[in-house]
């Protein structure tokens, strides 16, 4: 694995709500789509007005709004991050086993998760870190029953270390799942088991992407 010394200095691309925002500026009009916790439950505010995607939660709900605003919270009313959340015209509120109906049946069109690593060949580990409690939730499922699984997360983690890997060291949540990655520094796609680098982020250059991924990848940026 690739080694970065914790002293390099952090490079200044995309916040957290930017990655949000360029991944969500790829949804397609009438998608479903499921949110995963941390970075992905900033996309709703950043889906683009001329486009309706019908947004999944795995604790049952269809069809999720923003959050409502101070003062418009409801306390049975959350997204899967158990935040306040509110609903779109026509939403629909089910069980536990009609949302996860709708994820194994494959009705998913997306599902956007976290990470804590993802490897060349777009394996995906996001449920446990050694030494810690696990968190399994329902990524498994989704994984398994969505047709594509697009990545937000930074892209080296807090002590500087590449989450973008040529083989993941975490255990998995899936193999060969994730089609999309997008990260602080670029958005990469999986296609035909490659990795491919596609996009860099304002201000970075490809060089900076290199050394600080650890996985082999091909270039496809745009000339």
């Amino acid at each position: 694995m690739t080694t970065i010394d914790v002293r390099t200095p952090l490079l200044i691309g995309r916040t957290r709500d930017q990655i949000a925002q360029r991944l969500a500026a790829d949804l397609v009009d009438g998608y479903t789509v499921n949110l995963g916790v941390g970075i992905p439950l900033a996309v709703p505010r950043f889906i683009p007005d001329d486009i309706e995607v019908f947004l999944h939660s795995e604790n049952g709900v269809l069809g999720l709004g923003p959050h409502p605003g101070a003062g418009n919270e409801h306390p049975d009313l959350t997204d899967a991050g158990k935040q306040p959340a509110s609903l779109i015209s026509g939403a629909a509120i089910v069980d536990s086993a009609e949302s996860f109906a709708i994820i194994r049946g494959g009705h998913l069109d997306v599902t956007i998760l976290g990470a804590l690593q993802v490897s060349e060949t777009g394996d995906l580990a996001n449920w446990y870190v050694p030494g810690r409690n696990p968190a399994v939730g329902g990524a498994m499922d989704l994984v398994a029953g969505t047709r594509e699984v697009w990545v937000c997360m930074e892209h080296v983690d807090r002590e500087g270390q590449p989450k973008i890997v040529a083989s993941c060291t975490f255990p998995l949540t899936g193999r060969r799942v994730v089609t999309r990655v997008y990260t602080d520094l670029a958005v990469f796609h999986v296609t035909d088991g490659r990795l491919r680098l596609t996009e860099c982020a304002p201000g970075i250059t490809p060089e900076q992407v290199r050394e600080r991924t650890a996985a082999a990848y091909i270039e496809e940026l745009a000339s």
